[in-house]
């Protein structure tokens, strides 16, 4: 059965509520306590990487246990009916710091409420994956749906990204995050509500936990295209891991551009992230249009290929005092980003039909978990690889927003967010081309 235009968009627009975590996670937690709470950028970049790779170890159970889930509701939605709540709550909470704590407390409060957002998130992330593979079978019908999740993911980033630190400014961080909840349980709820007629698969899963990521891993293209996608996540987790920083100090405000007044009433950031979103959304229908036309792979090295284009140019400019100009090459940021953001989803349920013919078992929750592992993996070693970078490099960490940063670390900060990512995304061209492209041929045909 084909699925309605609603039923594709309903689908997409659960992950506007997710990627606002997503967000805030890789862009914001990191600077919030190097910036305003003193933390140490070493010491912050670690715990934020522990927090995230103890969500990973949460995946899997996940993975499995809404595979085993029976309800009139179906095997996903009562997760994630639960999960935005606890994701929601554990956001707010992580920024609403009480004041005069040390810096001992002040990192345990923050560990405390992202281990608990962490959780709701991985109880939404891994079900909502899931469902991709369920309520179609049709490659072209999940290019279209992809495209509109990360239509509506765009927006999603544009809240977590601009939005929050444009109202955090105003009302403080905790205060931001909480106006921002209403949109985000919204969106996964009315997500559910628009599938509920959807196709699902409504049996629970009987195979065991042993014999489940078995067969995931018998995979051998998806398992290489896990690997991949992490590698490519490594390289957009340090760019926007490392975005706060270079919007305070290395895309200055000459208060001269045509975008220098749209730069003081939003925040420099909140102005960077609305040109990526732009440039995202602007993207959603020629990525499909190209996956029809050059393949899914094809036009994944191809967006990728830009981006690297895109990064060098970028080194070239920093640092700058042109808002205008640094607004215009993040609005190509967002189209090339495009690529990596949509064109992977709609590749990897295709790969869980495989084993679906070959064994005749439905356990797309155990796909989904194998699938963001090597996405949160890459997003929980991004903050400690900068971390470890700057203070390498000598960064100094402060509670009032800005300090005077060396020369040499402002240098090391530039290539971590264009040239060192730039490199990594090369090597992940490399491997989609000459290793999981001829492996994906041999097995989907």
């Amino acid at each position: 059965m084909a699925l309605s235009l609603g039923q594709k968009a309903g689908w997409g627009l659960a992950d506007m509520g997710v990627v606002v975590f997503v967000v805030v996670k890789q862009l914001l937690i990191l600077t919030y306590l190097t910036a305003f709470l003193g933390v140490p950028v070493g010491i912050a970049g670690f715990v934020t990487t522990a927090v995230l790779v103890f969500d990973m170890i949460t995946d899997p159970m996940v993975g499995y246990l809404s595979d085993r889930t029976q309800s009139r509701f179906g095997r996903r939605a009562p997760w994630m009916f639960v999960g935005v709540l606890v994701m929601a709550a554990g956001m707010v909470g992580l920024f609403a710091v009480p004041p005069d704590m040390a810096m001992a407390g002040n990192l345990a409060w923050v560990v405390a409420f992202f281990v608990m957002a962490t959780i709701g998130f991985t109880m939404v992330a891994i079900p909502y994956g899931a469902q991709s593979g369920e309520i179609t079978q049709d490659p072209r019908e999940r290019s279209a749906m992809t495209g509109w999740r990360m239509g509506f993911a765009s927006i999603g980033i544009l809240i977590g990204g601009a939005v929050i630190p444009g109202l955090a400014g105003q009302m403080g961080y905790a205060m931001a995050a909480l106006a921002v909840t209403p949109l985000m349980v919204g969106a996964v709820w009315l997500s559910l509500w628009s599938t509920r007629k959807a196709p699902r698969v409504a049996v629970a899963a009987t195979v065991d936990l042993r014999g489940m990521f078995g067969l995931v891993f018998a995979n051998k293209a998806f398992v290489v295209l896990v690997l991949l996608y992490g590698v490519m996540t490594l390289a957009i987790a340090m760019i926007t891991a490392g975005l706060p920083f270079a919007a305070l100090y290395l895309i200055i405000d000459s208060g001269d551009t045509m975008l220098s007044g749209a730069a003081a009433a939003l925040t420099t950031l909140s102005l960077m992230f609305a040109a990526f979103v732009v440039g995202s959304i602007l993207s959603q229908a020629v990525w499909v249009l190209l996956s029809h036309r050059l393949g899914k792979v094809g036009a994944l090295v191809l967006g990728l290929s830009l981006y690297v284009v895109l990064l060098y140019t970028l080194y070239t400019m920093l640092p700058s005092v042109n808002v205008t100009a640094i607004a215009g090459m993040f609005v190509l940021a967002g189209m090339t980003n495009g690529a990596y953001q949509q064109i992977p989803w709609a590749i990897y349920p295709d790969l869980m039909d495989v084993t679906r013919r070959q064994s005749g078992a439905a356990i797309e929750g155990a796909f989904s978990a194998v699938w963001l592992f090597g996405q949160k993996l890459a997003n929980a070693v991004a903050p400690a690889v900068l971390g470890l970078t700057l203070a390498a490099a000598g960064w100094q960490e402060t509670t009032g927003g800005v300090v005077p940063q060396s020369d040499s670390a402002l240098g090391v900060l530039q290539m971590a967010i264009t040239l060192i990512p730039a490199a990594i995304l090369s090597i992940a061209i490399v491997g989609l081309w000459l290793v999981y492209r001829p492996m994906a041929r041999r097995a989907i045909g």
